[in-house]
């Protein structure tokens, strides 16, 4: 079984950035990754089930959809034997409330080694969301994204506690892409 990696942090924070400039600089080293975007995987399964049309709409499902979407979707990726990193959100932030984007039964199916937070200033990631016209995003202030990188940070440490895994953090503040991609180099090799 290969390294199993989760990579969470709220929307706009640049994680799938900083993922796809370290498997590109692992690539040269012949360290292969395959990563999976988890709520892309989830979307996949709502699309074959007729519950969405949008990747937006899955976070207005009721929770017993989403649940029932994550441990699908997990089970499907648990069934990768190689390094595998899964590109998610620690928490996501739904009308009713923050839902673990990681509860139990998920993390049982991924046995996660490692997981880390990529955080960043919250206006940085307002002005990245406001900037970002591909996806319909609900609009939040700079203290709701604070609200939402604080909660992460408790439900990684809850998660670990679950898993015994390890957390980390890596900053990708604007204009420093490359010590970002570097710091996960460290963790990835």
């Amino acid at each position: 079984m290969g390294k199993r990696v989760v990579i969470t942090g709220v929307p706009g924070v640049g994680k799938t950035t900083v993922i796809d400039g370290a498997r590109e600089k692992l690539k040269e080293e012949n360290i292969d990754y395959t990563s999976i975007n988890f709520g892309t995987c989830m979307f996949e399964v709502a699309c074959e089930q007729g519950k969405v049309k949008s990747r937006d709409e899955m976070r207005k499902l009721e929770q017993a959809e989403q649940k029932e979407l994550q441990k699908t979707a997990a089970q499907l990726i648990a069934k990768i034997k190689e390094n595998v990193i899964v590109d998610t959100h620690c928490t996501v932030s739904t009308p009713g409330g923050y839902l673990p984007g990681l509860p139990s039964w998920v993390l049982e199916e991924l046995k996660p080694d490692i997981i880390i937070l990529v955080e960043t200033d919250e206006d940085q990631i307002l002005k990245r969301r406001m900037s970002d016209t591909s996806r319909e995003r609900d609009m939040e202030g700079y203290l709701s994204i604070k609200e939402h990188q604080e909660y992460n940070r408790a439900m990684a440490a809850a998660y670990s506690m679950l898993t015994g895994s390890t957390v980390r953090i890596i900053k990708n503040q604007d204009f420093l892409l490359e010590r970002s991609v570097a710091d996960m180099l460290d963790i990835l090799r």
